[in-house]
């Protein structure tokens, strides 16, 4: 249950995202739900792997390169995801950092329920 609404809330801050900025767009409600999922499975099990293989690049620019790692998701659930569609290459980390904002902000709401 907590993995659906969890699911629930990625997918209403892609809406969200989606609604702000200009070079991101998503077709319906269930798109975004669909790109709420596969995000969670690419980095369920894409980025670990990329983060290993990029350990010493992400050391030397003291963790920086995540975003592009992000960003590299974020393309990949736009190859994968039919009406989902992020252009250029500045927006998908401009999109992942405003995403991982916006869902640690609904995430904690959420914790704040269950108090």
């Amino acid at each position: 249950m907590k993995f659906i609404v969890r699911l629930l809330l990625s997918a209403l801050a892609v809406v969200i995202l989606s609604k702000v900025l200009p070079n991101v767009f998503v077709d319906s409600y269930i798109t975004a739900v669909i790109v709420a999922l596969a995000l969670s499975l690419l980095n369920f099990i894409v980025k670990p792997i990329m983060v290993i293989l990029t350990l010493p690049i992400t050391i030397i620019t003291f963790g920086l390169f995540l975003l592009i790692i992000n960003a590299l998701i974020i393309k990949l659930a736009d190859f994968f995801v039919d009406g989902f569609n992020v252009n250029g290459w500045l927006w998908p980390i401009i999109f992942s950092f405003l995403l991982s904002c916006l869902q640690s902000i609904l995430f904690s709401l959420l914790k704040e329920d269950k108090k």
